[in-house]
């Protein structure tokens, strides 16, 4: 093992070791109170089954068998979503196959950023989160079901359920995948009519065009974003069967694995004997691998909240420092857009999930013994591909090295030697920056300071010539208790043609850019963010600052006690707080901690609890 994901590893269980001892308790106290339809009065069993068929009902009435409860984020105007029409019908099947049964127990919303972009609704995307782990505990909360079967793909669906499973540890819980649409239009030609359309060189029916033939079809969108980046981080936890990441949907693959998940679901239940919940399977160590995943394909730095957020629904204490310890020494292996040209169906072809586990693992970072929803563990299992041999589904050993090393290289000959991810301190406070698609010579910008409001005053801006020339945007009041902390891709073609003109610029805000930041240099999630009097409010047009994310440094250069004097910049965030329903998230907004805390409403869970306990020990513990 490497030393470094030892030293990370350790020091996350020693972080977490009060919290994580409440979180066991507690999931272990809910299994002795009955984790299944057998804890229920015969009027609360009735109701439970009264729709079933005659079959079901007979087998629902035994206590014996397992019934799954499908948490689906099935709507059909999202394309990563809409193949989930057919798998609870696929899903019953298989159950009834193994003398068990299975119940749709909710639906859960799934926004999509890809239409909310630029939006108002989009200031609703990030609290989406936690609304769909409370909507996947609603329907779980029935306590009729011995495991669950977790059905979702994209950007703030997985993380709001994995919060789901893990607050419901005490049953097994396996998430079930969509799959990529098939390729389309090259993303680095979108990109090209995007800033060519920002720039006032094609029309609109042109951009409609591009981005339909790139958005063409059922299935994730392919670039590597925040959902795929959800896809991998699943499958390198566990919690998906080996290589099924990234199917494509609608294949006769899809279906069998589809099927698979739900026998290796029963299987893990207590009525099908080898009993695995997830709080059982899903520890420190898992966690890791998943920042190791993200950090080795240059993922979406949205993870840098949820999966703060994750692991302290499972009562583990994740930080930045963790982030940027790791970062340092996990190298890059992935080049899929943005961070390359390809998209994440090349990377399957060329060998996928199995080739960069394989690679990881060789390098001592990761975990190769957790255990996953196989019932093997990761090293043993996690390097192997499903096939279908007739109509039988088995598992191959995958590929010794990598089919295309421009796409997905090995640990000996990696693209970059580090992550691609930074952490920024400096006296405008801490945030991120991902840096994999960055070119080195954009990696350090000392230039002055344009502040924005919004996307739109940016686009003003542009449009009017006023920025052709070097700066830093500083756009503030986009944290998550402004406004919702929306997604600022709007930005990116104007920033892009820019830096393609010869400027150097950068951004640098309290607000998100996630997977698709791209080419431009951008510090994100500063916290403390604008509102609550964070360094961001008290900047000025014409600050010269410096934005160094080869030594994490983010420094505007101006004298210490004058900065420090200066009041902080107000803000009517009235207009963003009201329409499109933003007005039912006032609570939300005044509950959410940091982006460093993971942006969460909950609370902190166990957190909240042995803080308090954890201080007070402190206070009397000898100096």
């Amino acid at each position: 093992m490497h030393t470094t994901l030892t030293r990370v590893t350790q020091r996350i269980i020693e972080r977490s070791e009060a919290r994580r001892a409440l979180y066991e308790t507690r999931m272990q106290a809910q299994h002795r109170r009955g984790v299944h339809r057998g804890a229920l009065d015969c009027g609360n069993l009735a109701h439970g089954f009264a729709a079933c068929s005659v079959s079901d009902k007979q087998q629902l009435k035994l206590t014996n068998s397992a019934n799954l409860g499908i948490i689906t984020s099935y709507n059909d105007m999202l394309s990563a979503h809409q193949p989930f029409e057919r798998f609870p019908d696929v899903i019953r099947q298989a159950a009834r196959r193994m003398g068990s049964t299975a119940q749709v127990a909710g639906g859960v919303p799934a926004m999509c950023d890809g239409v909310t972009q630029g939006q108002p609704g989009m200031e609703l995307s990030l609290f989406s989160r936690d609304n769909i782990a409370r909507a996947a505990g609603i329907g779980l909360s029935h306590n009729m079901f011995d495991a669950a079967l977790f059905l979702g793909v994209c950007d703030k669906i997985i993380p709001g359920l994995f919060i789901a499973a893990a607050r419901f540890g005490h049953l097994p819980a396996v998430f079930v995948p969509a799959g990529p649409m098939p390729s389309g239009l090259p993303n680095k030609e979108k990109a090209r009519i995007r800033q060519q359309f920002a720039e006032g060189r094609v029309d609109r029916a042109e951009l409609l065009e591009s981005e339909s033939a790139s958005y063409h079809a059922p299935g994730t969108c392919t670039f590597y974003g925040t959902a795929n980046s959800n896809q991998l981080m699943m499958e390198i936890m566990g919690l998906h069967l080996p290589g099924s990441s990234f199917v494509n949907p609608n294949t006769p693959l899809r279906d069998a694995l589809t099927m698979h998940a739900t026998e290796r679901a029963i299987k893990n239940s207590e009525p099908g004997g080898g009993y695995l919940p997830f709080w059982q399977q899903i520890d420190a160590r898992a966690i890791v691998n998943a920042l190791v995943g993200l950090l080795a394909s240059g993922g979406s730095t949205n993870h840098t909240m949820h999966l703060i957020a994750m692991a302290g629904a499972a009562g583990i204490t994740l930080n930045w420092d963790d982030f940027a310890e790791l970062s340092a020494v996990v190298p890059s292996l992935m080049h899929v857009y943005p961070s390359g040209q390809a998209d994440v169906n090349h990377f399957h072809a060329a060998g996928g999930m199995s080739v960069l586990i394989r690679e990881l693992l060789k390098g001592g970072l990761l975990h190769g013994d957790i255990l996953t929803v196989t019932g093997k563990t990761l090293a043993e299992s996690y390097t192997q591909e499903p096939f279908l041999e007739g109509d039988q589904l088995v598992w191959r050993e995958g590929p010794a090295q990598s089919l295309d090393p421009e796409v997905v290289t090995d640990i000996e000959h990696p693209f970059s030697p580090t992550g691609g991810l930074a952490v920024l301190d400096g006296n405008l406070g801490r945030g991120v920056i991902k840096v994999s698609a960055v070119k080195p010579e954009f990696r350090v910008i000392e230039a002055p300071i344009r502040v924005f409001a919004d996307q739109d005053a940016l686009k003003t801006a542009f449009n009017k010539g006023e920025l052709e020339r070097d700066f830093i945007a500083v756009v503030r009041f986009q944290g998550p208790r402004a406004n919702g902390m929306p997604e600022l891709h709007k930005l990116t073609p104007y920033l892009g043609s820019l830096l393609d003109r010869g400027f150097r610029v950068a951004l640098v805000t309290d607000g998100r850019m996630s997977g698709a930041s791209g080419k431009v240099p951008a510090a994100i999630h500063m916290t403390p963010e604008a509102i609550d009097g964070g360094p961001l409010a008290r900047l000025r047009d014409g600050d010269m600052a410096r934005l160094d994310s080869v030594s994490g440094r983010l420094e505007v250069l101006v004298d210490a006690d004058e900065f420090a004097a200066r009041p902080c910049a107000q803000a009517d965030l009235s207009q963003y707080h009201h329409g499109l329903g933003r007005e039912m998230f006032a609570g939300m907004r005044q509950l959410v901690g940091s982006a460093e805390e993971g942006a969460s409403t909950f609370g902190g869970f166990e957190a909240a609890e042995v803080a308090p306990v954890s201080s007070m020990l402190e206070e009397h513990l000898p100096a």
